[in-house]
Parts: structure tokens; C-alpha cells; sequence
């Protein structure tokens, strides 16, 4: 697990300079770090130079560490004494436990939805990046549109905290997600269950949806769980 740190690799990085606009604070900072993390320009070990970061984003040291410390906070970063800051590998009960607070969530809102029509454009356009996405054979886009999904799916509550919430949860996901060798085997069967979890919206019929819903948070979590228990064992087993 290497750092990144050279002027190639930052450059990319310099690009979102301009996201800071005219208040370059710790929580912009943050927030482009943590949409980097879950693209996975930072994969799960990277440890984060300082200099560079802040370098490429030409902001002060102080604001960095406070970013740091923000996405620390949300479990996607962990600081290790006297080597610096890293990007978090997750263990495996990590994994189960945020699809346990997905279901808790996500269902939820599905639950409370009201009475029809539902404002599924959203969702319309994640389902149609995904099915593009699978057609160029590009499965990190296929997992991209997948998140896209599932946070739009969340933003049918209408509530701020409950974006942030997922959004943080999501992120956290894709640490998961970079692990795996597997990412066709992993997201393409989800397209065909979010078109019917969009269609049974689309239809009104928010009880079916939520069914659909909940089984694919289940099927999910079962798969993934296994995945990634076998992908973090083996490095283990190859070290010993």
C-alpha cells in the first residue's frame, strides 16, 4: 500500500483548485477529499501527504489538518502515530454494518414516500448512466452510477441530513468497493434491480419498491460481505 505524492499523480488533483472558490475552508477541503476517496483517486492504505495535498490545492497546513480531521471523523481516514494519515481499510464487520444502517435508511425513506407521483428524474438518469456505463464494459462507471442511485434514491426524502448522512455512508462503501477484483461480478447484476425498483416507483407502487429494496440490500450485503472477507484474507494468508 503506497503513497501518493509525485506531480503526476497530484496534478489531476490541482484541477479541483478551482471547487474552493473564494473561501477556501477545511470543509471543502474535505469534501473534494472525500468525493477523491470514493472515486478511488486515493485507494483504501494511501497515505496522504500533506505537501502534496496541500500543494496541489494550494491551501494552508492548518485547514488541511482540520480536513483531515473532518473526514477522520467519518471513518474514511485514520491517523496512525508517527506515520501520518491514511485512507481506511475497512474490516469486514465495518462492511456489514453499513448495510445494515442502508437498510435502516434507505427503506425507510422508500416507506415514507406519500401517495404518487414521485419525483424519480433522478433516478431515471443514475439507471441510464449505469446501463451505458455496462455497455462500455467500464465497471468502476457501473459502480459510480450505482452510488449515483442510491443517493438519489435517499433524496426522494427531501431532507438535508439525510443526504449528508448517506453520502458519508456511501463513501464509506466504496472502500469496500476498491478491494475487490472483481467489480463486473460485483455491480453488474444490481442494474436490472434498480430499473425495477425505478419502474415500481415510477408506477406509484411505493410498497413493491420497497420490497424490491429491501431484498437487494440484503442479496448485497451477502455478497459483498463475502467478497470482501475473502479479498482482505488473502494478503494476510500471502504475508504469513
Amino acid at each position: 500500500m503506497g503513497g501518493i505524492g509525485g506531480i503526476g499523480e497530484l496534478g489531476e488533483l490541482a484541477d479541483d483548485r478551482a471547487l474552493l472558490g473564494r473561501t477556501s475552508t477545511a470543509e471543502r477541503v474535505a469534501d473534494i477529499l472525500r468525493t477523491r476517496i470514493a472515486e478511488g483517486f486515493f485507494p483504501p492504505g494511501t497515505r496522504l501527504s500533506e505537501d502534496g495535498i496541500g500543494g496541489a490545492l494550494k491551501v494552508s497546513r492548518n485547514t488541511l489538518r482540520e480536513a483531515f480531521r473532518l473526514l477522520t471523523h467519518e471513518r474514511l481516514l485514520v491517523h496512525e502515530l508517527n506515520r501520518g494519515v491514511f485512507v481506511r481499510v475497512l474490516a469486514v464487520e465495518d462492511v456489514d454494518d453499513i448495510y445494515r444502517t442502508r437498510r435502516l435508511v434507505e427503506c425507510a425513506v422508500v416507506h415514507g414516500l406519500g401517495e404518487p407521483p414521485f419525483a424519480v428524474d433522478g433516478l431515471v438518469a443514475a439507471v441510464a448512466e449505469g446501463e451505458a456505463a455496462a455497455r462500455a464494459e467500464d465497471w468502476k462507471g457501473v459502480s459510480t452510477a450505482n452510488i449515483h442511485f442510491h443517493r438519489e434514491l435517499v433524496a426522494l426524502a427531501g431532507s438535508a441530513r439525510t443526504d449528508e448522512l448517506m453520502r458519508g455512508v456511501l463513501a464509506e462503501l466504496r472502500l469496500a468497493f476498491h478491494i475487490v477484483d472483481d467489480p463486473r461480478g460485483l455491480h453488474e447484476p444490481y442494474l436490472v434491480r434498480n430499473r425495477e425498483i425505478l419502474e415500481a416507483l415510477r408506477t406509484g407502487e411505493r410498497a413493491s419498491a420497497e420490497r424490491l429494496l429491501a431484498r437487494y440490500l440484503e442479496d448485497s450485503r451477502t455478497r459483498i460481505v463475502e467478497v470482501y472477507a475473502k479479498a482482505v484474507d488473502e494478503p494476510e494468508r500471502a504475508d504469513a
